[in-house]
C-alpha cells in the first residue's frame, strides 16, 4: 500500500514539475516575444527612414506558376488519353527617383500565361502551349513637389497585349495634374487633362478621347511580405462608352532567401473592347449599347521570387 501510494505522489509530483516547467517556458517565451517585437518596430522605423532619403529606389517582385500532367486510358474523364499543361508570370518592377524638390517614378507590370490540352487520340488537336494571360504596362510619373504630400504632376502610361495583338488595342494616356501622397508608399495621381490614345485597327470600335485620368498605387515590403495594388482609371469627357478601368494586385510571401508562394489577380472593364470581342465572334449586331461589357478577370498562383 505505501508502494502504491508513493508512486502516486511520484506522478503527481513530476506532473507538477512538468506544469510549472511549461509555464515557465511560456512565460519566457512571451518575454522573448515582447523584446523581439520591440526590435522588430526599431528596425521598421530606421527602415521607413531609409526609405524616406532622397536617392533611387529600385526593385521586383513577381509569381511563377505552372503544371504540366499526362493522361493514358483514364477513362473516367471526357478525353482519356491527353497532355495538358499551363506556366504563367508576373513582373512588377519599379525603380523611384525622390528628390528634394521633385520625384520620379517609374513602373512595369507584366503578366503572362499559356496553356495547352493536346487530346492524343485526335491527330488534328494541337499539342502547342497557346497564350492565355496577357498584360503589359509600363507607366512614368514625374512631380514638382508643392509640399511633402502635394505635387504638380505628369504621367505616361502605356498598356497593351505582347503575345498577341500586340498594340491592337494599346493604350497611351498622357496628362497633367495633381499627385497626393497622404502616407508613405502611396501615391494618388489626378489629372483632369488626359488624353486617351487608342491604337486599334477597327476604328469604328476604338477611338481616343481627352478625359480625366485617376491612379492609385499602393506598394509595401514588410518583412517577408511585398504587397502591390494598382488602380488606372480613365472618365473620357466625350462619352463614358470610352471609358475604362483596370485593377492588379500582387502579393508574395519569401519562405527560403529570394523563393515563396505569391498571388496575383487582375480585374478590368473596358466596353471598347468588349464590343471589338463580340464583332469578332460573329455577332453583328453588337453596339455600345446593346453589348454585355463583363467584368475582365485573371489570378495566378504558384511560386515566387523577390530581387
Amino acid at each position: 500500500m505505501k508502494k502504491i501510494v508513493f508512486a502516486i505522489a511520484l506522478c503527481l509530483g513530476m506532473s507538477s514539475m512538468n506544469a510549472q516547467t511549461a509555464e515557465e517556458l511560456k512565460a519566457k517565451k512571451a518575454e522573448k516575444q515582447a523584446e523581439a517585437d520591440a526590435i522588430q518596430a526599431e528596425a521598421n522605423a530606421i527602415q521607413a527612414q531609409i526609405d524616406a532619403l532622397p536617392g533611387w529606389k529600385k526593385g521586383a517582385f513577381g509569381t511563377i506558376g505552372g503544371s504540366i500532367s499526362e493522361f493514358s486510358n483514364w477513362y473516367a474523364q471526357g478525353i482519356p488519353n491527353n497532355s495538358s499543361g499551363n506556366i504563367g508570370f508576373t513582373v512588377n518592377a519599379f525603380a523611384n527617383l525622390n528628390q528634394e524638390k521633385f520625384f520620379w517614378n517609374n513602373s512595369a507590370n507584366v503578366n503572362l500565361a499559356w496553356v495547352k490540352l493536346d487530346n492524343t487520340d485526335d491527330p488534328t488537336d494541337s499539342d502547342k502551349f497557346r497564350e492565355a494571360t496577357d498584360v503589359f504596362n509600363i507607366s512614368s510619373l514625374y512631380g514638382r513637389k508643392l509640399s511633402e504630400k502635394f505635387a504638380i504632376s505628369g504621367l505616361a502610361e502605356y498598356r497593351t497585349t505582347i503575345l498577341s495583338n500586340f498594340n491592337d488595342p494599346g493604350y497611351l494616356d498622357v496628362g497633367v495634374g495633381a499627385t497626393w501622397t497622404p502616407i508613405t508608399n502611396l501615391v494618388v495621381v489626378i489629372h483632369p487633362l488626359n488624353y486617351n490614345f487608342v491604337f486599334a485597327d477597327n476604328d469604328t470600335v476604338f477611338e481616343s478621347s481627352l478625359g480625366a485620368k485617376i491612379v492609385a498605387d499602393y506598394t509595401r515590403s514588410i518583412g517577408a511580405i511585398n504587397f502591390k495594388t494598382n488602380l488606372s482609371m480613365f472618365q473620357s469627357y466625350k462619352s463614358s462608352d470610352y471609358s475604362n478601368w483596370t485593377w492588379t494586385n500582387s502579393f508574395s510571401y519569401t519562405l527560403w532567401k529570394m523563393i515563396g508562394v505569391g498571388f496575383d489577380f487582375g480585374l478590368r472593364q473596358n466596353k471598347q473592347e468588349a464590343v471589338n470581342f463580340n464583332l469578332a465572334q460573329g455577332n453583328t449586331g453588337t453596339t455600345f449599347d446593346n453589348v454585355d461589357n463583363k467584368l475582365q478577370s485573371y489570378w495566378t498562383i504558384g511560386l515566387s521570387y523577390n530581387l
